[in-house]
């Protein structure tokens, strides 16, 4: 009589080397994640490494003052190379991501500027090979915006197909991706003086050069999961994905009017914040300076707004639109010291000289932005 076969009892016991196959499968633990969360969250992590790179000079100059003799003029000198670099960067490290692609361009940004960080202490005497690892610096983070830019909204090639970030995640991801910018600020100031205290100055920038060197040899892992994937193994992917894009096109108008809430909440809170401030209700100092702070806060909502509307309108532009906006928003930034320095000795008020041409332009913005804001796909992008 022939037996019957026996199947295995799925209930049973996995043995030792069963367990061992099994954990070793599923390492690491982000390995069965979809693609686009580790680009997301990598860049993200770029992005605090960035401003922890960002912010250590603004501790260190102190005690680097002291160890070489610095005056005020030549460490706001140091300090303000960084910015040389930074705006200089910021068009031309659209047009790159453009031509190479935004992670091309992202990982030698941040190659770039984490090497030049960890030779700042190697050249701290030298006042020319100083100001120019720090411009390096400026370099390398001025082009990362515009390349982070492109990796959320190009229209990636069929080899890397699965990094494709869907329309309607946009907005999350390029909040995560650009809050890192604020966690590495806060991360930096934090890290920065216990660092200084126990082990030096140059111990920030060996340690933060080195984070980010690490970050780049393991976006190498990352990206070569992406490219593992074949062109057979997507064709299926294709009748899916043509629809998702047909229904990306008719949110575009709800998406719309997401970006110009967002954008007016940015502008609106800081400027209603300033006119509290300005007014002089009486209020403690600490309740002012959370009042501005609340405000400043909420100009965050600007990561739904403006930020994604380069996406929206062309996302194959995306990097370069994002490189000549930025480029614009550095002027202010530059004419508005000088413009603040001279109301303030005219009128020796700082409500007139700081908060009124903020609030000003605060509300222009906002009515500019309400009136001709679109998300429309422009003509340039067919």
């Amino acid at each position: 009589m022939a037996k019957l076969p026996v199947e295995p009892r799925h209930d049973a016991p996995l043995s030792g080397s069963d367990n061992l196959s099994e954990v070793v499968g599923n390492w690491p633990p982000w390995k069965n994640l979809p693609q686009r969360y580790k680009l997301i969250g990598t860049t993200s992590l770029a992005f605090v490494i960035c401003n922890m790179d960002k912010v250590n000079l603004s501790i260190a100059i102190i005690p680097m003052s002291h160890q070489f003799g610095w005056n005020s003029s030549t460490a706001g000198l140091v300090q303000s190379s960084f910015f040389w670099g930074y705006a200089l960067s910021q068009l031309p490290g659209g047009w790159l991501a453009k031509v190479f692609g935004g992670s091309k361009v992202l990982q030698v940004g941040v190659l770039v500027w984490s090497v030049a960080t960890a030779c700042v202490p190697l050249l701290a005497g030298y006042m020319p090979g100083l100001l120019l690892s720090r411009i390096l610096v400026g370099i390398g983070e001025g082009v990362s915006p515009s390349a982070a830019t492109d990796l959320i909204a190009r229209h990636v090639n069929i080899q890397i197909f699965i990094w494709t970030i869907p329309t309607e995640e946009r907005s999350r991801a390029v909040a995560f991706v650009f809050g890192g910018l604020s966690v590495g600020s806060v991360m930096g100031l934090l890290l920065a003086p216990p660092l200084i205290q126990n082990f030096g100055w140059d111990s920030v920038f060996y340690l933060f050069g080195l984070l980010g060197i690490a970050w780049f040899l393991g976006f190498q892992v990352v990206e070569g999961d992406a490219t593992q994937l074949t062109a057979e193994s997507l064709l299926p992917a294709k009748p899916t994905t043509t629809q998702s894009w047909k229904t990306s096109l008719k949110e575009l108008n709800g998406s719309l009017q997401v970006r110009k809430i967002c954008q007016s909440i940015a502008f609106l809170s800081p400027a209603i914040c300033m006119t509290i401030s300005s007014l002089d209700p009486g209020l403690p100092h600490w309740e002012v300076v959370g009042l501005l702070t609340g405000g400043i806060a909420l100009s965050s909502f600007a990561l739904s707004g403006l930020y994604c509307t380069h996406q929206d309108i062309s996302p194959e532009y995306a990097s370069i639109l994002l490189g000549i906006t930025n480029t614009v928003g550095a002027i202010p930034g530059i004419l508005g010291v000088a413009l603040t320095g001279y109301l303030l000795d005219l009128t020796h008020s700082w409500s007139v000289s700081l908060f009124v041409p903020s609030i000003f332009f605060y509300l222009t913005g906002t009515v500019i932005w309400l009136v001709f804001a679109s998300s429309k796909p422009q003509s340039f992008s067919e």
